[in-house]
């Protein structure tokens, strides 16, 4: 039997029995789609983590006050010393590091904006001229905070889009005072819209200068120092610069965490990496259920078509033959089953990104081809044994039974 004769016999066979076929196709078309689907949304949720920390800007340092490790409890530091809080002075003392291109002390809280009557709570950064540009932020309207001495604060704020829009409507707001907890601040610029952002929504936000910030929530500590490196490859030794210089100005003690955003970064990856592995595990055995699925139904087409077997025996079909026409049958179930598959993973992962726009749910290639490939194996796997008991069937007994 040729080969265009072994695939028009397993097509006819398959045909045969509609309802039969539709039930493999759809089993294995069910484990394809599930594995297409879900990874789509763990890949998707690693991006989009990803994706968020790179824009807090590139060749992050970020220093935290406290420690982070648990070195062990020593009953004479617990009396005599306490962890310091991070300062201006300490964040000022830091530009001069030879890796540092930009360094902004930042200091937050919450306050209400007052104008015209209009009255609304909102984010306060207090932060200086280089927390916009590390943290990547577009100025949309006017200009960014003054460059000038950090424990001397102007009274100006840059506000973000969606105050601007709430108190301003369709008036300038470049100029205009406003109060903000018990200060009159004057608008010097308006941020660009960006949205919701690992917990800060910049629409909200209102930026001031650093020390006025402090002033206005009655605290010297800082909530972060936030510092750009000259580049990708100086991170490492600046971080341990920034470690050493806090180190000795707050005496000999390391009561600082320093981490860096390439850190954080990696640390998400392997985990969402992990996790999508995970979800597609968990739907590979879907396939495998297809598996059993199509080999429960080649057995059954075994039994149907012993005549069928006997004729073809009869007429001098070898054993080999007949064992290839099962196994060819077995394969376009499993491939017509994961093409289907394929086609309503996409589709759903097109329906997760029509519905969440943010959320990149895109399948990684590495999951459709082993998606794909696993619904072909274990097709074939799972024809093996209802291939060999046709090809044994003896043709005499098997034309007298049917």
């Amino acid at each position: 039997m040729r080969l265009a004769d072994t695939l028009r016999f397993a097509r006819d066979a398959a045909t045969g029995y509609p309802m039969r076929t539709t039930l493999s196709v759809l089993a294995m078309s069910i484990g394809v789609a599930a594995v297409v689907i879900l990874t789509a949304l763990g890949d998707g949720a690693r991006r989009y983590v990803v994706g968020q920390f790179s824009s807090l800007g590139t060749n992050l340092i970020i220093v935290l006050p406290g420690r982070s490790g648990t070195g062990g409890f020593n009953p004479a530091n617990a009396i005599t010393s306490t962890p310091r809080d991070l300062t201006i002075d300490d964040a000022g003392s830091l530009r001069r590091l030879p890796g540092v291109r930009r360094v902004a002390p930042l200091a937050v809280g919450t306050s209400e904006i007052n104008y015209g009557g209009k009255l609304r709570e909102v984010m306060v950064a207090g932060s200086t001229a280089e927390f916009i540009p590390i943290r990547n932020f577009e100025i949309a309207q006017g200009q960014g905070l003054p460059e000038e001495d950090w424990n001397r604060g102007s009274s100006v704020a840059v506000i973000g889009a969606k105050i601007r829009e709430e108190m301003f409507g369709n008036t300038p707001a470049i100029g205009q005072l406003v109060r903000v907890g018990d200060r009159r601040l004057r608008i010097v610029g308006v941020l660009k819209s960006t949205g919701q952002g690992l917990g800060l929504n910049t629409d909200e936000l209102v930026i001031v200068p650093v020390s006025l910030a402090q002033a206005m929530f009655n605290s010297n500590t800082l909530f972060r120092i936030m510092i750009e490196a000259n580049s990708r490859d100086a991170i490492p030794g600046t971080k341990d610069q920034v470690m050493e210089t806090l180190k000795q100005r707050h005496r000999g003690e390391e009561d600082v965490t320093v981490i860096t955003q390439d850190a954080v970064l990696a640390t998400f990856d392997k985990l969402l990496g992990a996790l999508t592995l995970a979800v597609a595990g968990i739907a590979a055995i879907s396939l495998a259920v297809a598996g059993i699925l199509v080999m429960n139904v080649m057995l059954v087409a075994v039994t149907q078509r012993t005549g069928e077997i006997g004729l073809l025996k009869a007429l001098g079909a070898t054993s080999r033959t007949i064992r290839l026409a099962f196994l060819a049958e077995a394969a376009m179930l499993s491939a017509v089953g994961a093409l289907v598959g394929y086609l309503l993973g996409q589709l759903g992962a097109f329906a997760l990104r029509q519905f969440f726009p943010v959320f990149p749910a895109y399948p990684p290639d590495w999951a459709v081809i082993a998606g794909l490939s696993t619904a072909l194996a274990t097709g074939l796997i799972f024809g093996v044994m209802p291939a060999r008991r046709a090809a044994r069937l003896d043709p005499v007994q098997a034309l007298m039974k049917h």
